[in-house]
């Protein structure tokens, strides 16, 4: 007689065998249930939770098949004992996504004061740009910036955010960002007279940035007062080898910052 398997199934009608993938903290999926987003962050009794880009935590089952890995069906597994650890967060606190791929450049655009404030908004937020898609340009100054922002003509699928130096009222700067009318492009600044001052005294090892006479090269005073070289590149090289996250910046920088990467990413 015939051996029947019990399974009667037509091949033609079985699911297909979806990928296994570990469950590392760091790795970005999707609930194929609920259509939540979010990287994990813990692992632990046939459940997985996820935080998403808003810091809210969902906790759920591993069930086979039950997520979404860069658009494909995938089975979460726990992650082998004692495998490689990834970072969980970037520079700028963010949640890391392990091999991410860079999205293709959005049309908007954040322009930076100089190119030393475009250095340190690439080493602390870089990663996070790259995801989003958002190109950073620096500006030599910000005397024409009525003209380059129209010359730019932002829009609602390309918006513009402006980051200036010395940003206080009254001050030049401030009023040349008054002038600035557009409902699509935002200008938004720290107070401080260059780059240099938005990163911690205590995290380059003095005690406060020292105070410049007026009329005086503010850069070049800050190495004569520091008793460092009068060598402006290579002291912003020993400042920006100071910087490894966002601890190390001054919450008035860093909020800024973030108000632009979501104004110009905001749907």
């Amino acid at each position: 007689m015939r051996q029947y398997s019990a399974d009667l199934t037509p091949p033609w009608k079985k699911p297909k065998p979806v990928p296994e993938v570990a469950a590392e903290p760091g790795l970005v999926v999707e609930e194929a249930g609920t259509g939540f987003c979010g990287a994990v962050i813990r692992c632990e009794a046939g459940t997985v939770t996820l935080e998403d880009r808003f810091g809210k935590h969902r906790v759920f089952p591993m069930e086979p098949r039950g997520f979404l890995l860069e658009g494909r069906v995938v089975t979460l597994v726990r992650p082998s004992p004692g495998g490689p650890a990834r970072p969980t967060r970037t520079a700028s606190g963010s949640v890391a996504v392990p091999g991410a791929r860079a999205r293709v450049a959005r049309a908007g655009r954040i322009y930076v004061e100089g190119r030393h404030d475009a250095e340190l908004v690439e080493k602390v937020w870089g990663d996070d740009l790259r995801i989003e898609g958002v190109v950073v340009e620096y500006l030599e100054g910000v005397d024409d910036l009525p003209s380059i922002v129209s010359e730019f003509a932002p829009g609602p699928d390309a918006r513009l955010g402006v980051l200036v130096d010395h940003l206080v009222p009254g001050s030049k700067e401030w009023r040349i960002a008054q002038s600035v009318t557009s409902e699509q492009a935002l200008v938004v600044g720290h107070p401080y007279i260059d780059i240099w001052e938005a990163v911690k005294p205590s995290s380059l090892g003095i005690e406060a940035w020292p105070r410049v006479p007026r009329g005086q090269d503010w850069k070049t005073g800050v190495c004569r007062a520091l008793g460092w070289p009068e060598n402006t590149g290579a002291a912003w090289q020993r400042i920006l080898s100071g910087v490894h996250s966002y601890k190390d910046l001054e919450p008035e920088l860093l909020g800024r910052v973030e108000e632009l990467i979501d104004f110009v990413t905001a749907p």
